[in-house]
């Protein structure tokens, strides 16, 4: 029965063990990591990339030479007549009705349709080129808000498992302090009622954890699903996450290299070309064109049909078209002013992101100096609030605090972790918020 015993226990230990190997030890690094080669976002954003090249290979297509083979039969089931002068045929002064082609009649052709000038291409090609370009840095921006996105959530997460740590915390004191009433009243030096209010007070702390418990449960989903993470796999936080930095606040921030600008700036280029393509209507377009085929005609089907009857000629032709725009309408002038107004709203929409990302870096500044403020104040009140439990538990056990007073103690001391850890969370948000300011999100990936 013994060693029955001890295997039962050996495989539990190992079952235990499995399952804390399988939690995933997840560091910020880790979880950015992770959503930048997983989240549904950034593989779309990279696909948008690679797509790039082949719009600019149907751009360019219009560059190339044109090759199209096309070939057709046709069957004439009455041939038509036409009426010449008799004589022609030793019969003066009479119509004679003549019939004029074949039955059958096949025409292979293959043509060739090359530009040699056509300004609308040749703005395309640019355009796409740019648009590539315009892809390559709207990667860049979708990964950035996917680090904020992903950086919030996580501190979110540590955040709850810090309040949860509290509260548990909270839970071990309360009950050692139960312990202590329970002597004293069996020595009959405490009342019933200090017994009952300690043990009202953890299960309100026991039904807080649970609360906490569940609403970290969701963060944790919602941190997963922004990792693009499978949902039911479990992971592990780190236990020191939260690191506070002054030295953000003295980093100087520069607008026009922010990832928002480059992005604008480079649809500023791609509306310039738009127009310029508009424009490219008034040109005059010049191309190449060749033609080579045959044409079989006949009382029977000419094709594979050697029948003595079928006869073949080929034929060919190579020409130059020159075309000049004249006028439709104004149609071209009305087009082009509608791409100026929309380069004039584009150039009105820079100017007032570059506002808005300023008045975002001052605003951030600011967060991080009152945040790191409140980070060093509340961490002075929980110090404080431990000694004055420290304080009341012992005066309480010597008869000479109330049982309301300790009550108090712990209370205060609970909120003053609480604002803590909610303290840190609004730093690191706010630091969030600064590294953006300064268009360094990227570095939270390397940290």
């Amino acid at each position: 029965m013994k060693l029955k015993y001890l295997s039962v226990l050996a495989i539990g230990l190992v079952l235990q063990l499995s399952r804390v190997q399988a939690q995933e030890l997840l560091t910020l690094q880790q979880a950015i990591k992770f959503a930048l080669e997983n989240k549904a976002d950034a593989k779309k954003s990279k696909l948008d990339v690679i797509n790039a090249q082949n719009k600019i290979d149907e751009v360019r297509s219009g560059a190339l030479p044109q090759v199209n083979l096309s070939a057709g039969v046709t069957y004439n089931p009455i041939i038509q007549q036409v009426a010449l002068d008799g004589a022609l045929m030793g019969k003066p002064g009479e119509t004679v009705l003549v019939t004029m082609g074949q039955r059958w009649q096949s025409t292979p052709t293959l043509s060739l349709n090359q530009q040699l000038f056509n300004q609308t291409v040749f703005t395309g090609l640019k355009a796409a080129n740019t648009t590539r370009e315009f892809y390559i840095i709207n990667d860049q921006l979708t990964e950035e808000q996917l680090i904020e996105k992903v950086a919030n959530a996580y501190y979110d997460v540590y955040t709850s498992q810090l309040n949860l740590q509290t509260v548990q915390t909270n839970i071990d004191n309360a009950s050692k302090n139960q312990k202590i009433i329970e002597g004293l009243f069996q020595a009959g030096l405490a009342k019933k009622i200090d017994l009952d209010r300690i043990v009202v007070n953890i299960n309100n702390l026991k039904a807080q954890k649970q609360q906490l418990i569940n609403g970290l449960e969701l963060k944790e989903n919602a941190l997963k699903f922004a990792l693009g993470m499978d949902i039911t796999k479990p992971i592990e936080m780190p236990k020191e996450t939260f690191k506070i930095d002054a030295e953000v606040l003295h980093e100087v921030a520069d607008v026009s290299n922010r990832t928002e600008v480059k992005v604008l700036e480079k649809q500023l280029e791609l509306l310039d070309l738009n127009m310029k393509a508009e424009k490219s209507a008034y040109y005059p377009t010049l191309s190449l064109t060749a033609n080579y085929g045959y044409t079989g005609f006949g009382a029977q089907f000419p094709i594979f049909n050697n029948h003595p009857s079928v006869n073949w000629a080929n034929f060919s032709s190579v020409g130059l078209n020159l075309a000049f725009p004249v006028f439709n309408g104004f149609k071209t002038r009305s087009k082009v002013r509608q791409a100026n107004v929309d380069i004039k709203k584009a150039e009105i929409d820079l100017m007032d992101t570059k506002l808005a990302l300023s008045l975002g870096n001052e605003n951030a500044k600011a967060q991080v100096k009152n945040s790191l403020l409140t980070v060093n104040t509340n961490q002075a009140n929980v110090q404080l609030a431990k000694e004055v439990l420290d304080n009341t538990s012992n005066n309480y056990r010597n008869g000479l605090a109330t049982l309301t007073e300790l009550l108090d103690a712990e209370q205060a001391y609970a909120d003053s972790q609480n604002n803590l850890n909610t303290s840190l969370l609004n730093y690191k948000v706010a630091e969030i918020q600064l590294v953006k300011a300064n268009g360094k999100l990227k570095t939270l990936v390397n940290e």
